[in-house]
């Protein structure tokens, strides 16, 4: 092991060391892909009519979707230690034309949600610096700030890492101070009020849902971490209590504290609780946390969406080009391609792009959790480092309750929503004969193909977990985007070998 957070890896290119993500750096970007603080839960009081739905929220959704998420990320994440994440599971539970879909719509989904983060960002500043309101001020910021970060991004997964530990640090101190300030002034009863007429269950379920998803995303960093089979299921422990603490707490504090209206709690409002707490050194003090918070949460979200197109390119699904790696051993085009993708979709609102993403990652969750079931079934041997303490029932009624969340969410969404998401959903299933044909035609080149599995050391060590993973492995790859023919006339002529070899 190097230094504190990072161990070394030798990769294949040249020999050459790269920094690789220990437990504390992996929860940090956990945190930040899942939560970053409690920065727009505010809404959440507004739609639900007050302090209770939104208090009760945040402790019984963390049970039903949370947790079972985080349970099914450890599991297959461990047994599939490869970047790629879900693309490779869903590859192995339903082949490889279900892996591109998923792995297009959570890019997509996950591009949506980046967009948001610079506008956020500025969104908090313009408090103090009230020249963000105009274009001609918002515009040169808003690319500034993703060349920026995408800049850092390009520098090291594991610069990426620490930031986040920095961030997370810095965002958090702010509402431990003011939650200790607001303790004489609370009053228990101001946490029952409720207003159902006020009530607005769509965007009150979107809330929750965005700020309690993407466990699923750090998935995708799996091949980029220290003993992914011990880290992972240990970085999700410490990151459900690190999200669900860093909004519960606050909202006790400032909801307890205050006798402000629920239809002020909006975007933004904690720095106006800090203030009326803890004066306005406490409100400058959470706006610049917010803003940090909200370049974590880019950082986050963009390794993962790059590293996963560098996954899908390694396994044979994207052209070669988006596994280059630069001389930090990121993935330089694939950042780059989800930077633009950044850019472009920055125009949306904040409600779109919420409403938007949430539908495209539940479908995305529903083949996830439809692919840890029928592993199960399917490949009830296959090794796994960390296995979720329930049989068959036992994991379909654990992948129930969340399921049922996916669908609610979905029938809320706006008749926009279905359009646009339908838009996409087409898209996919166009663009994935699109790249079968020009990887026929030889109009780009591919890499090797080759399926997840261990490393080489835990195979030799383990020669039937070796067995087991090639099973799984030629069925999540069966070539993904194979020349059948070939594939055919090579198991032919392995067999014709063997036969020979023991005649002999």
């Amino acid at each position: 092991m190097g230094e504190e957070g990072i161990a070394s890896d030798v990769k294949n290119t040249g020999g050459k060391t790269n920094p690789k993500l220990t437990l504390l750096p992996l929860i940090a970007l956990i945190f930040y892909e899942v939560s970053g603080g409690p920065f727009g839960v505010e809404d959440s009081v507004s739609a639900g009519g007050g302090p209770l739905l939104s208090l009760l929220g945040f402790l019984i959704f963390p049970l039903l979707w949370s947790i079972p998420e985080a349970l099914v990320t450890a599991e297959l994440a461990t047994s599939f230690p490869e970047n790629g994440g879900y693309v490779i599971w869903i590859s192995a539970a339903f082949g490889p034309f279900w892996g591109f879909q998923e792995g297009f719509w959570k890019w997509f989904s996950g591009v949506m949600d980046n967009a948001l983060y610079p506008v956020l960002f500025l969104d908090y500043l313009k408090h103090s610096f009230p020249i963000f309101n105009g274009l001609a001020a918002r515009i040169p910021a808003l690319l500034g700030i993703t060349f920026s970060l995408t800049y850092l991004n390009y520098r090291g997964l594991h610069i990426v890492g620490f930031s986040a530990v920095s961030l997370a640090v810095f965002s958090l101190c702010p509402f431990i101070v003011m939650s200790i300030l607001s303790i004489p002034r609370i009053r228990p009863g101001q946490w029952l009020v409720v207003d159902f007429k006020k009530v607005n269950w769509r965007g009150y379920f979107n809330s929750m849902f965005w700020n309690l998803n993407y466990w699923d995303k750090a998935s995708t960093l799996a091949g980029e971490v220290e003993d992914p089979s011990r880290t992972f299921p240990k970085a999700l422990l410490g990151a459900v209590v690190l999200v669900v603490s860093s909004y519960i707490i606050p909202l006790l504090a400032g909801t307890g504290a205050l006798r402000s209206a629920s239809s002020e709690w909006k975007d933004g409002y904690f720095a106006e609780v800090g203030m009326l707490i803890g004066g306005f050194w406490l409100k400058w003090w959470i706006q610049a946390a917010a803003a940090m918070s909200n370049m974590g949460l880019f950082e986050a979200e963009m390794s993962s969406d790059a590293f996963q197109l560098l996954g899908m390119s390694e396994i044979g699904m994207l052209p070669a080009i988006f596994a280059s790696r630069s001389k930090y051993g990121t993935p330089t085009i694939s950042i780059l391609c989800s930077a633009t993708g950044v850019i472009f979709l920055s125009w949306m609102s904040f409600q779109e792009i919420v409403e938007f993403l949430n539908f495209l990652y539940s479908i995305g969750m529903l083949l996830e959790f439809a692919a840890f079931i029928k592993l199960r079934i399917k490949k009830p041997d296959l090794h796994r480092p960390y296995k979720v303490p329930l049989q068959t029932f036992g994991v379909i009624m654990l992948c129930l309750p969340p399921s049922l969340l996916l669908v609610l969410v979905m029938c809320l969404a706006s008749i926009r929503t279905f359009l646009v998401s339908g838009v996409v959903i087409v898209l996919g299933f166009f663009l994935y004969p699109t790249v079968v044909h020009a990887k026929d035609k030889k109009w780009a080149r591919f890499g090797t193909e080759q399926p997840a599995v261990p490393s080489d050391d835990i195979l030799e060590a383990h020669p039937i977990m070796s067995q087991l993973h090639q099973e799984a492995a030629d069925e999540a790859s069966v070539s993904l985007i194979p020349n059948l023919s070939s594939t055919k006339a090579e198991q032919e002529s392995e067999l014709l070998l063997e036969e020979a070899l023991k005649v002999e």
